[in-house]
């Protein structure tokens, strides 16, 4: 059975076109056949009037055509010029001429209006100018469509609009522009166009003017959504965290703690926001409190009025903490391993008891887990890394969900998944509140974090700058503190 079945799409000189679709509607298949990664397919593609099949990357580069996926294909111990002219690197005399390159690295830089230097190693720089480096490295190759696949997924706020301003400079040069995001802010924002996928069919292109967010969101899930953040009125319990003065270290105490002198308290049934821009500290406590520093934190922390042990993940697991990282491909799945094993793999002490497997009770323990989680699959025994991204999230979540957690750290629990599935993350996170479970919640969406927090604290540097209530909480305070204020 065909992935994708009589897409149409085009793109002009200049244009923004968002590709929308739920996860698993087949974006990434069509992106993929336009980059030359997938060369099996029917139908045709032409640039410019002329009839191409770019059957590889370099090809497809050859063409005028730059694919930016999620995963940066950068090489992180080589230098900003180094990348942007990597697979065909600047010679003289059968030698890399590196003098040449930083040269012409800094000229293409300088007309896109990026400051970066072209000597440092991509690995020392912030994401945003990782991005940036790869986009300038497409640009290089004279690319004529610049797709980019969920450019902003690890970006706070500022360095979003740093990159918005350079996708608008590319506009004005005639660049095409296929975006792929599932931030309706973002659609809203930019898109000039958009084209709708919906299990590997063409649902429909349209003006942006002409399709509100309603109807979207309609045509991307094929019914009506009735509301995008369903957070239901907080019951508060008893005291269920409490950190006072906590600091976290990276390993080496002698330096700057990444999380200082941090006090705060969460009660069952509450969903609490930690706010902050990149380097804020916000995933560190998440990480610190978990044991994943090696217990490298000081200070007091209690769980359900108890001294909590920090020592290692395990132990945390053991005292009834679960942990969503924000990145599921490198910290929260093994992708090579099936649904069943990811599942399970964070309670197989329980499950296995006398250290022996018990296959069909992992089985039974998965196959509910999914029916809670709606989680869509062909088969339990599938690879997780062939599921959609929303898909793996949700093994991401039965995973912890399975260790019957006491508190939750959700760390960008909805990056990189649909509106439907984003839907069901919420709507899970109200059930088990309602159950008493207590959340600690991090996201990059402001919207999410004001919507479903009933109070949100915000880190600058790794210090506490403001607790808000959630009828304190406005995007303007918010930033306000996260910058410092």
């Amino acid at each position: 059975m065909p992935v994708l079945r009589g897409i149409d799409l085009d793109l002009f000189p200049g244009e923004v076109l968002v590709l929308a679709g739920e996860n698993g509607a087949g974006k990434s298949t069509l992106i993929k056949i336009l980059g030359g990664v997938h060369a099996d397919f029917e139908g045709t593609i032409e640039i410019a009037g002329r009839a191409v099949r770019p059957r590889s990357p370099l090809e497809a580069a050859a063409l005028g055509v730059a694919i930016i996926f999620q995963e940066l294909s950068l090489v992180p111990t080589l230098t900003v010029a180094d990348n942007i002219f990597l697979g065909r690197p600047l010679t003289r005399r059968g030698f890399v001429d590196d003098a040449a390159q930083r040269e012409a690295a800094r000229r293409l830089l300088d007309q896109l209006g990026l400051d970066l230097d072209v000597d440092r190693r991509v690995e020392e720089l912030p994401l945003v100018q990782q991005q940036l480096t790869e986009i300038a490295k497409a640009l290089a190759r004279d690319a004529r469509v610049l797709v980019l696949d969920e450019p902003t997924s690890a970006l706070n706020t500022p360095e979003v609009e740093k990159l918005f301003a350079l996708l608008r400079d590319l506009q004005a040069r005639g660049c095409g522009l296929i975006y792929i995001t599932h931030k309706m802010e973002e659609i809203e924002r930019i898109a000039d166009r958009i084209c709708v996928l919906r299990d590997g069919e063409h649902v429909g292109t349209a003006p942006a003017a002409e399709l509100p967010p309603a109807t979207l969101v309609r045509w991307m899930v094929g019914r009506e959504v009735e509301q995008q953040f369903p957070r239901h009125a907080a019951r508060p319990g008893a005291e269920r965290l409490r950190l006072e003065r906590f600091s976290v270290w990276r390993g080496d105490r002698a330096a700057r703690p990444v999380v200082a002198g941090v006090s705060l308290r969460v009660h069952a049934g509450e969903i609490l926001g930690v706010a902050g821009l990149q380097g804020s500290g916000a995933s560190d406590l998440l990480a610190g409190l978990f044991g994943a520093y090696a217990g490298a934190v000081d200070g007091a922390a209690w769980l359900d009025g108890q001294p909590l042990e920090i020592a290692s993940p395990r132990r945390a697991i053991d005292q009834g903490l679960a942990w969503l990282t924000n990145d599921r491909k490198a910290t929260g799945l093994i992708l090579p391993l099936s649904i069943i094993a990811n599942a399970t793999l964070a309670d197989l002490p329980r499950l296995s008891p006398g250290g022996w497997r018990r296959p069909e009770r992992e089985v039974a323990v998965t196959r509910e887990l999914g029916a809670t989680l709606s989680l869509r699959a062909a088969s339990l025994e599938l690879e997780v890394g062939w599921l959609s991204g929303g898909n793996q999230q949700k093994v991401a979540l039965a995973k912890w969900l399975q260790t019957r957690p006491r508190l939750l750290l959700l760390d960008e629990p909805t990056r990189g998944v649909d509106v439907g599935a984003k839907r069901e993350i919420y709507q899970l996170m109200n059930d088990l509140t309602a159950q008493g479970l207590a959340i600690l919640l991090i996201t990059s969406e402001l919207p999410e974090l004001l919507a479903m927090s009933d109070r949100i604290v915000v880190l600058h540097r790794g210090r506490l700058t403001a607790e808000l209530t959630r009828a304190e909480a406005t995007p303007e305070r918010v930033l306000a503190a996260a910058m410092g204020g």
